[in-house]
């Protein structure tokens, strides 16, 4: 009888417990992301800042990583270029360094973006903390543990909080240890840039002030914790982060490349991916009839975050004006490295006559899209590279043909190169091993196995890639074998 009273009393104490969390559930608050009066284009978080305070870097060449999404199999690939690029030694100036300390920006979307913004807060600690503290520990239990808490439920039910703002106090406490963008301005390291999608638009917003400028909001206040919760914010499965939009208060100047594709007579193609982007920044300006900005994972918008600089590189072809602004003019060469995670999970459907289900219909559905966009945006940055090479080499004829040697036509052509190479599971020659990796799932937990062997493919595709041995030659170094 004893034992039957305890388990009531024990039941009645659970439900007196679970009817608090919900009752105090109406308190549940979000951080909110801080106005500011003015923009101020020389100071915060912007790579055009924060690049030429770095020391020694090679300033001829702008190196930019871009990894993709893919919960830990993303974060854990991403983590081997990391590695490997540590290992690789180049000579700049003379002086010996590390391919790593070339980096100049990293973008990150979902599960890259934690090893993005992580590498960006640690620097070379992440070498010694970042396995154990994330790569290695079983985020997604941890997230669902606390979901189920009903002592945490007061966190995110009602009010204007949610579960991804769980996921942020999570993240703080295994890893980022509550630092903010502010924290990031004194780094060394690269900028590190994650990035949401507005799920009313389908735009990209990136967390670097470039883009908080248009909420007329502060970056530096908003915790490292919160962007990589709103970048792996799967619909569904976690709520939108919501920023607070102030946009239009701030004497807001759009920047030089607007005036020179704003103009319907002055526009020349290409210049359509510009184009767009300016209307997507008006979008962000009309805090009047958009006070609120919802943001769900950055892989819906671009899962590969490329596409940020597919734009960026029209920006600078559009206005010699905007190349000033951001001190474009001293660069040789852009290097692009896009790692990219994608999965593709063998299925059987092809053997049976039955089609399958409606879960499996409605993943490959948001799925291939995703993949078949990620592919067509890397081929169009090559295409890019292709393009910058025929058109100068299109000036130089004309300029010989004009009457100068062929020194004086080179000289006169500014020589800025664009490489751009992808490090995938395709590139695995062996067809076993290339379907084990894309056989991992897409999750925040992933076993230590599965994490070193996707850390040691990671470095070996790059140290086999003819592209990337080339530019380790280019850069002063010698490639590894």
């Amino acid at each position: 009888m004893k034992n039957g009273a305890d388990d009531a009393v024990s039941a009645v104490h659970i439900l007196i417990l679970s009817l608090l969390a919900l009752v105090l559930a109406g308190c549940a608050s979000r951080p909110i992301n801080v106005p500011i009066d003015q923009v101020d284009f020389q100071s915060g978080y912007r790579p055009h800042l924060l690049i030429h305070k770095r020391q020694n870097n090679d300033l001829h060449t702008f190196f930019v990583l871009s990894f993709s999404g893919g919960g830990t199999r993303a974060a854990a690939f991403s983590y081997g270029v990391l590695e490997e690029l540590y290992r690789t030694e180049i000579t700049v100036g003379g002086q010996p360094r590390r391919l790593i300390d070339e980096i100049d920006v990293i973008t990150g979307v979902s599960g890259g973006s934690f090893t993005a913004l992580s590498y960006a807060l640690y620097g070379e600690r992440l070498f010694s903390e970042y396995e154990e503290r994330f790569l290695k520990r079983d985020v997604q239990g941890d997230l669902a543990w606390r979901t189920l808490n009903p002592f945490n439920w007061w966190k995110f039910i009602g009010g204007s909080a949610g579960r991804s703002e769980l996921a942020a106090e999570l993240y703080d406490e295994i890893l980022f240890e509550g630092a903010t963008f502010g924290d990031l301005l004194d780094r060394q390291g690269p900028v590190a840039i994650a990035t949401g999608t507005d799920i009313s638009t389908g735009s990209r917003l990136a967390f670097f002030q470039n883009d908080f400028d248009l909420l007329c909001s502060d970056l530096s206040q908003v915790h490292l914790s919160r962007a990589a919760a709103t970048s792996s914010a799967v619909p569904i499965v976690l709520s939108p982060v919501t920023l607070n939009n102030y946009g239009g208060n701030c004497g807001y100047q759009y920047p030089a490349w607007v005036h020179s594709v704003a103009d319907p007579e002055n526009r020349a193609r290409p210049a359509g991916r510009a184009l767009q982007r300016y209307r997507e920044m008006q979008d962000f300006q009309n805090s009047e009839d958009r006070p609120f900005i919802h943001l769900v994972d950055g892989g819906v918008a671009d899962n590969i975050g490329v596409r940020g600089v597919l734009e960026a590189l029209e920006e600078l072809a559009a206005s010699a004006d905007f190349r000033g602004e951001v001190g474009f003019g001293v660069i040789q060469r852009i290097v692009l490295l896009v790692v990219n995670a994608r999965s593709s999970p063998s299925t059987n459907w092809d053997r049976r006559e039955s089609p399958p289900g409606t879960v499996s219909q409605l993943l490959q559905a948001s799925g291939v899209p995703i993949d078949r966009y990620s592919f067509e945006t890397v081929e169009m940055m090559k295409d890019r590279a292709e393009i910058w090479k025929w058109r100068r080499d299109l000036l130089v004829t004309q300029a010989r043909l004009a009457g100068m040697s062929e020194e004086e036509a080179e000289a006169s052509v500014p020589k800025v190169t664009l490489q751009v190479l992808d490090v995938s599971f395709d590139a695995i020659s062996d067809p076993e091993e290339r379907a084990y990796f894309m056989d991992l799932p897409t999750s925040f937990v992933l076993p230590d196995e599965d994490v070193d062997r996707l850390r040691e493919v990671a470095g070996r595709l790059l140290r086999r890639s003819p592209e990337y041995k080339a530019i380790v030659r280019e850069l002063g170094g010698s490639p590894s074998e």
